[in-house]
């Protein structure tokens, strides 16, 4: 059971919150970040950890707890704002993101990190471990689910579909693939890097039970991913959703990859993110 169980309502009021937090997080980090991608999965991993994800900072070590893998590594900055906001790391850790011998590093560490379950930031290496312990769940006969969140420049690996092909082929229902599919990757678009459309066509192939949501929309987030049913297949969500999603000025453009707001963006980004 999730600690929080949040109203959609009091997830829109969190997720402002963590944006916040990544603004000025991205804005002190010595090293910069990747505050377009931080920005557009909010959605996802606040209804995850605020309302879906069996896990808590006093489940850590559970055996029955649910596991969340951030594949998309390099959206590290958003992962540690909703970490800290669920009580898994000090909340004053955030000003040392990327700092010498913090425990926040530039991508996901497990033993630097609680609540981290996996290293990340080499893109294609989330999925297949998720679907290994999807399977080690189901022949351990434990309710844990797996979810974990791919980019969809990410999808350019092959790793990923070799891993697909094996979830489908033992009916791994426990997983839950969320394509946070913002469109953009680096320098551009996708379909002008490396076109992976129609994606919901290519999951489908792989033997895989398929449904899309608005990413950036907390109500239709909340409603999809608390209506998957077991389908003896693996699910993949396709979270559509808007690179920089929540602040005008960086929403939708490919230089904010790896863009930190300065000077005066830290503060007209801050002034968007008020309260309603």
């Amino acid at each position: 059971m999730n600690p929080f169980k949040l109203s959609v309502d009091a997830l829109e009021k969190k997720a402002r919150a963590i944006r916040r937090r990544i603004i000025v997080l991205n804005a002190e980090s010595p090293a910069g970040g990747h505050t377009g991608a931080d920005l557009s999965q909010v959605e996802l991993l606040t209804a995850l950890y605020f309302r879906i994800l069996n896990c808590s900072p006093s489940q850590q070590n559970s055996e029955t707890r649910d596991i969340y893998i951030q594949s998309k590594g390099h959206a590290v900055g958003g992962y540690y704002c909703v970490l800290a906001e669920a009580g898994f790391i000090p909340v004053d850790w955030l000003a040392t993101y990327q700092h010498a011998d913090s425990h926040l590093p530039g991508h996901p560490v497990r033993h630097k990190t609680p609540g981290v379950e996996l290293n990340t930031g080499a893109l294609g290496h989330g999925l297949p471990v998720a679907v290994g312990l999807a399977l080690a769940a189901k022949r351990s006969h434990s309710p844990r689910r797996v979810f974990v969140v791919t980019g969809d420049g990410e999808l350019a690996e092959g790793s990923n579909w070799e891993a697909a092909l094996v979830a489908a082929h033992y009916g791994l229902d426990n997983l839950i693939i969320i394509n946070d599919k913002n469109n953009l990757q680096l320098a551009g678009s996708t379909k002008e890097i490396m076109n992976t459309d129609p994606l919901d066509e290519k999951w489908r192939a792989f033997g895989m039970a398929v449904t899309s949501c608005r990413g950036n929309d907390m109500a239709d987030v909340v409603a999809t991913l608390e209506g998957l049913k077991p389908e003896g297949k693996p699910h993949v969500v396709i979270a559509n959703t808007t690179k920089g999603a929540g602040i005008s000025f960086i929403q939708g453009r490919a230089e904010w990859h790896h863009r930190v707001p300065k000077g005066e963006e830290i503060q007209l980004a801050l002034e968007e993110l008020k309260d309603e």
